[in-house]
């Protein structure tokens, strides 16, 4: 007799505070959703640099995940603020590798649509 045991979601993110940055409702959504089956705690989302700011000056971040393009404005104000306060972060763009992020070239880069558990698996990395 078999006992199939479901696997349960890796908790490699457990007790870790993630702030998400992403101007679409539906990608900051499946983000959050999977962050959160991966243990974490979701700050956010964020949509715009402002609300990225704001929750950023509120406190005790692990990590982040960056939009690149938020409504027009790029991220870079954010991670320079994030690096400033040495929160590591992962930047996830619609516009290939290429694409302006000045000073942040050293961070993790996801292409979108990006597969959720390398975008996990690319969290605990930077963490």
């Amino acid at each position: 007799m078999h006992h199939w045991i479901t696997p349960r979601p890796s908790r490699e993110l457990a007790g870790r505070r993630v702030l998400v940055v992403e101007d679409e409702a539906l990608v900051a959504m499946l983000v959050g959703d999977s962050l959160e089956e991966a243990g974490a705690t979701i700050v956010g989302p964020a949509a715009t640099v402002a609300e990225a700011l704001a929750l950023i000056e509120d406190g005790a971040l692990d990590a982040a995940v960056l939009d690149v393009n938020l409504h027009g404005q790029r991220m870079t104000q954010v991670a320079d603020r994030l690096a400033g306060m040495k929160v590591p972060f992962v930047i996830a763009t619609g516009y290939g590798y290429d694409c302006e992020i000045g000073d942040h070239a050293g961070a993790p880069m996801l292409q979108k649509p990006f597969d959720l558990a390398r975008l996990t698996s690319a969290l605990v990395s930077v963490i």
